[in-house]
């Protein structure tokens, strides 16, 4: 069913938390790191391209996860395959996401909440369509997990990579690239696109070149901050990306929806306090 009012928003901030437990809990980096990978890299790209399996090329696995710089995905893909497998990364990220989040509730990771939450969580995550969503089909063929934490993570990691897949169709929709995406977010939080994470370890001159790109086309001023048609472009990105993440809670209804919500805002409250956002 759809909903009087829009809860994409709403859910992201939810979610968000969970999904990015295998990011900032350090252990999964670990429980991947000891599967014989080089480096923290290597276990980001085989914990989140195992989905694809091995004969996955590293030109497709850029293609679908888009905001990374060219040569990025290569230099970790199909390397990693020949330390480990793809259902050895699999499991070890998931073991790893369920000790770091039981880590950080403590008491609170065996509360019923978290049973009631990950459920409902998992009803919405497994109704959505897979059309044009290659990173989200890739991680609905995954085995649904049975423990309470695992069955949340799993469900917000669907949620997750459904957004992100709408999200890529937004940027593409307005013609921002993969590495332009990262800067039109930093310029937009105020923060200088040299200092943004996932782009500043690129070489000068490059992410210069992406910046001027940007600047030619009018999103990016002589002062280096966007300009009003920039933050209009990316307002609109994050509007589609949110109309385009409603689809799994229509399968909810209000009764439901509000349940879920009441169950995950203390979860997530423990886990966005314990993250350096």
């Amino acid at each position: 069913m759809s909903h009087p009012e829009p809860v994409a928003r709403r859910m992201y901030d939810l979610v968000e938390p969970i999904g990015l437990v295998p990011y900032f809990a350090d252990e999964s980096d670990e429980a991947l790191m000891a599967l014989g990978l080089r480096n923290q890299w290597d276990a980001y790209f085989s914990g989140r391209a195992a989905p694809f399996g091995r004969s996955v090329p590293a030109e497709v696995i850029h293609a679908i996860f888009y905001n990374f710089a060219p040569g990025e995905v290569a230099r970790h893909l199909p390397k990693v395959w020949e330390l480990t497998t793809p259902e050895a990364a699999l499991a070890a990220r998931e073991r790893g996401c369920v000790a770091g989040i039981r880590r950080i509730l403590g008491d609170l990771a065996d509360d019923p909440r978290v049973t009631r939450a990950g459920d409902l969580l998992m009803k919405a995550a497994t109704s959505a369509p897979i059309e044009g969503r290659a990173l989200y089909a890739a991680v609905r063929t995954l085995p649904v997990p049975r423990e309470p934490v695992a069955r949340l993570w799993h469900a917000a990691t669907l949620l997750r990579d459904h957004r992100v897949d709408g999200h890529t169709v937004a940027l593409v929709t307005e013609g921002i690239g993969g590495t332009e995406a990262h800067v039109l977010h930093a310029l937009s939080i105020d923060m200088p696109a040299k200092e943004f994470g996932r782009v500043g370890h690129l070489p000068a001159a490059q992410l210069t070149a992406v910046v001027d790109g940007m600047r030619d086309r009018g999103l990016v001023g002589t002062d280096g901050w966007l300009t009003a048609d920039g933050r209009a472009t990316k307002e609109r990105v994050e509007a589609l990306t949110d109309k385009l993440a409603e689809a799994p809670y229509n399968a909810l209804s209000p009764g439901e929806l509000d349940r879920m919500v009441t169950d995950l805002e203390s979860v997530s409250a423990v886990l966005r306090a314990a993250f350096p956002w």
